[in-house]
């Protein structure tokens, strides 16, 4: 005959939320609990029903806690560490919420946007939160910086990465037109040699002509010398700046060897 649980699933969930703690897994709670797994599972989907609790992976649980409980979950940036570490996959928040977290978003991104080494990894929605993952091919060329959250770090993209990103995979940013708006903001934060640098590691230099003509346009040249020295050692073919144009007949960028294919300025 089981032993009946020393307390209960809600005394539990306040228990963890009395120590700053906002996750757990299905099997800490059973051990806690000290119920069968069925009953487990039952007394948490009552919670999760009721609000308190999501799931957004399988016995995975956040706890919501009162202030948060009319958007349906804690904002990502609370359980994406916690959350990634039970998937057991590298990450780094990227592209416009990385931005985000250096202050440059413009606006704040409808989606939260991680990138993982593989593309295998299917959305996640909570709430009003939709979390979706982009496999990056050279993820371990990345620098990443600790970014605080109110439950304890997050691992972002660092400013010169996340430059780095927007221009390689200026799709989920909305197209180059909304990631020059954003640069705009970016370029505040950005190091000229870690940028330099950046661009180097990664070995793409399409990205260092596409970058550095965006750049330019904002009229950040400091920031585009060791970018401009670069490809024209390098020496490319002449390439399309905005991929999702028509070519066409437009002019020549001959510094940064690109047709400029798309008139890009950023929103005032």
């Amino acid at each position: 005959m089981n032993a009946r649980p020393t307390i209960s699933a809600g005394q539990f969930v306040d228990n963890l939320l009395a120590t700053g703690r906002y996750t757990f897994t299905r099997a800490e709670a059973k051990q806690q609990l000290g119920a069968t797994p069925g009953a487990v599972y039952m007394a948490l989907h009552r919670l999760v029903k009721a609000g308190r609790l999501v799931m957004p992976r399988s016995g995975f649980y956040v706890i919501v806690d009162p202030q948060h409980r009319s958007v349906g979950t804690l904002p990502p940036e609370w359980f994406i560490d916690e959350l990634m570490k039970n998937m057991g996959k590298p990450y780094y928040v990227g592209l416009l919420s990385a931005a985000q977290s250096h202050g440059a978003a413009h606006h704040r991104p409808q989606e939260f946007q991680v990138m993982v080494p593989t593309r295998a990894v299917r959305p996640i929605r909570v709430g009003n939160v939709h979390i979706r993952f982009f496999g990056k091919g050279p993820f371990d060329r990345s620098v990443t910086v600790e970014v605080k959250t109110p439950t304890g770090f997050q691992k972002a993209s660092s400013a010169e990465t996340t430059a780095w990103d927007l221009v390689r995979y200026p799709r989920p940013a909305g197209g180059l037109e909304h990631v020059i708006t954003v640069l705009a903001e970016l370029a505040e934060r950005l190091d000229a040699a870690k940028l330099t640098a950046i661009v180097k590691r990664h070995e793409e230099i399409l990205v260092a002509q596409r970058l550095g003509y965006l750049l330019d346009r904002l009229s950040r040249r400091k920031l585009t010398r060791g970018l401009a020295d670069w490809v024209d050692k390098k020496d490319p073919p002449l390439r399309p700046l905005d991929p999702a144009s028509p070519v066409g007949d437009g002019p020549e960028s001959r510094k940064w060897r690109l047709l400029v294919n798309a008139k890009l300025e950023p929103e005032g």
